[in-house]
């Protein structure tokens, strides 16, 4: 409901031995600054116990000796020892412990929305939700409670480290400081790559959906203003919006331009205790009553009824998408002019839709196998310059789409320049300045919880503060 929306620069190994601690150090900070990775399809098992504990956050020994094999299985180098990611993950549990202390909340709507993208993604990538079942050998109730506690973890902890980070900057001095001190030998070899745009139109609800859902969400209102029966009642039984769902609707207070713009505009038109009519929004479709406001502030809540996107009508986005084609073909329209007037994905459109690196946000994507195999295997048979026919999409919020490419231009194997790769050391440096800065936080958080470490998981340099800080 809310308007909110990897390749990183990895050393060869060093001779010299400050360098290899300090991107050691770096190594451990785009783990802690990335977050947790979600669960794991079938995982060797590991006879459990809890390793540490902070305050009412357990560690359980599987999720330390998961989050090792991972990097092992990732065939990257510099794998960070057991007792960096035990102290990566204490860190992570001091963020959430001092979260519940500091108020620091992600709300319910913002998990759900990104545990329903997830769950999307995983249906794509495994082809149905049976073999996402026989995968994990649980039920999709099971997945979806155990990666929403995660997922709850992952947002919660990336915003205290937004908030104790957000005043963290770099100059362009400390980035050319951080490069020349790299050894000449051991500059790292970067991989070919590629800046790649694309246009998103998304598919349409179907004219039988359309009526379906305002049928059965106008029911609801006449179930409500003429039988008497509960709002809350009909909200907790039928609404697609999970997070507020299980709350009867209640969306709590908002302030104005905080919700999509149909919702609010309807909202903002309803008199205390009205319905509105059927509101239509990127999310779906709104039933919503109006609960009280407060000077910039409302409260409302709302029954969500969502089209089953995988019965979109992509007829016309792809008839659209084939005219915007043509006329870049005939260089009647550029490509960045094109993706700023029709392209729907709002992340890139202002940007002349021009896809960025996830890790260094810059417009060059190593072309590896870290990039999404769907776009790395639709680029290995175009060729530069050329704009591809429209193609189907999946939203990273999990809605059906399709989308035109655009393969701007590639960029041959090097060694790492400060002229051509300014944007990735600019980053890991960036990365290791907030690092040092949740490093300092950690040193004085850690005083205000109680952390408990096994004692065969304690060693002389685990939370003694004399971590290597890259400097």
């Amino acid at each position: 409901m809310c308007r909110t929306s990897k390749s990183v620069l990895m050393s060869k190994s060093y001779s010299n031995q400050k360098m290899k601690k300090q991107f050691q150090g770096l190594f451990v900070a785009i783990f802690l600054l990335t977050g947790l990775q979600g669960l794991q399809a079938q995982t060797p098992v590991v006879i459990d116990k809890i390793i540490a504990k902070v305050d009412n956050h357990f560690i359980l020994k599987s999720e330390l000796e998961a989050q090792y094999q991972q990097y092992l299985q990732s065939g990257q180098g510099n794998v960070p020892t057991r007792s960096q990611l035990l102290e990566s993950l204490i860190i992570g549990k001091v963020l959430l412990a001092k979260a519940e202390i500091d108020s620091v909340i992600v709300e319910d709507k913002r998990i759900e929305s990104e545990l329903n993208a997830r769950m999307e993604q995983m249906e794509q990538q495994f082809g149905s939700t049976k073999n996402i079942v026989e995968a994990y050998g649980k039920s999709i109730s099971s997945l979806k409670d155990e990666l929403r506690s995660a997922i709850r973890e992952q947002l919660t902890t990336r915003k205290m480290q937004d908030k104790i980070t957000s005043d963290v900057k770099v100059t362009p001095k400390e980035v050319r400081k951080f490069f020349e001190a790299i050894p000449k030998d051991s500059l790292p070899y970067l991989p070919s790559e590629v800046e790649v745009g694309h246009i998103v139109r998304l598919a349409k609800v179907t004219k039988n959906q359309r009526e379906d859902l305002i049928k059965r969400l106008l029911d609801f209102k006449k179930r409500v203003e003429n039988n008497g029966e509960d709002f809350t009642e009909l909200a907790k039984t039928h609404s697609e919006d999970l997070g507020s769902g299980k709350r009867g609707g209640d969306l709590g207070f908002a302030k104005r331009g905080q919700m999509v713009a149909p919702f609010e505009a309807a909202a903002l038109k309803l008199k205390p205790n009205q319905l509105s009519g059927v509101v239509e929004s990127e999310f779906g479709f709104h039933l919503i009553q109006m609960l009280e406001t407060r000077g910039q502030e409302y409260h409302a809540r709302h029954i969500l009824l969502r089209p089953d996107y995988q019965k979109l009508d992509v007829t016309e986005p792809t008839r659209y998408l084939d005219s915007i084609r043509v006329l870049i073909q005939r260089d009647s329209l550029k490509f960045e002019q094109a993706a700023k007037l029709h392209s729907e994905d709002k992340a890139t459109q202002d940007g002349g839709g021009m896809l960025l690196d996830p890790g260094t946000r810059s417009i060059k994507m190593a072309l590896d196998g870290s990039m999404e195999s769907g776009l790395y295997f639709t680029l290995d048979s175009m060729t530069v310059g050329t704009v591809s026919a429209p193609l189907p999409y999946r939203t990273e919020d999990g809605r059906t789409a399709v989308r035109l490419l655009y393969y701007k231009a590639k960029h041959p194997p090097h060694f790492a320049n400060l002229q051509d790769d300014f944007q990735k050391l600019y980053q890991i440096t960036l990365n290791r300045k907030k690092n040092h800065a949740i490093e300092e936080w950690f040193d004085k958080a850690k005083n205000d919880v109680f952390i408990y470490i096994a004692d065969e998981y304690k060693d002389d340099q685990i939370l003694k503060g004399n971590r290597n800080r890259g400097q």
